[in-house]
């Protein structure tokens, strides 16, 4: 079951914590998120599961941005959310949605006990201006039942920023990972090295 708008308000300081929190941005089942005001794009031309990828951060000014399209952009929300008790998902807005804009690629399922900002994958089927602060889109809360074990993940949880994927922790055992380097790069570094011979 999915909770109302009223229920989120009757559990906010109990099973959900939102901040900064404005009850104008409820609806009928959900609360809406807004756009922080910074991207991460990856600068890899090919993207590896295995390594830590490199990302450029991209401020978006007050007057707007344009989003290209075959362009993964990673935002994040305004929004610190924690929630227990329950499962938390969210979903674009379908104001968003019919700009052409989807606000997550797949990954809109929350875990029970998640705590953090959201991390967004941003994709737009053609080019398309965001703003700073716009509601993005809404998260919603499905209670859950049976015994609980909460989201304890050292990759995500407590995040403090916008997050690119770690996903090669998983596949390399260990917390560490080396940026991905183009032979573009490793050229350059050879002219250099000889160049001071």
């Amino acid at each position: 079951m999915i909770l109302s708008g009223n229920e989120i308000k009757q559990q906010i300081g109990r099973n959900i914590l939102i901040e900064p929190f404005d009850e104008n941005r409820l609806n009928p089942n959900s609360y809406n998120l807004s756009l922080h005001d910074e991207l991460l794009v990856y600068e890899e031309v090919v993207l590896d599961m295995r390594k830590s990828n490199r990302v450029e951060r991209i401020r978006i000014p007050e007057d707007g941005l344009v989003l290209t399209p075959n362009q993964l952009y990673l935002g994040r929300t305004v929004e610190r959310t924690e929630t227990h008790n329950l499962v938390p998902m969210i979903e674009g807005r379908s104001s968003i949605g019919r700009l052409g804009l989807f606000v997550h690629v797949t990954a809109g399922f929350g875990d029970v006990g998640f705590c953090g900002y959201w991390t967004l994958e941003m994709f737009a089927v053609q080019p398309v201006k965001i703003y700073p602060g716009v509601p993005i889109c809404q998260i919603f809360f499905h209670q859950i039942h049976g015994a609980i074990t909460e989201y304890a993940s050292e990759k995500y949880q407590h995040n403090r920023d916008i997050q690119p994927s770690l996903l090669y922790r998983e596949l390399s055992g260990t917390a560490a990972g080396g940026q991905l380097q183009l032979e573009f790069d490793a050229e350059a570094e050879r002219l250099a090295s000889a160049a001071a011979r």
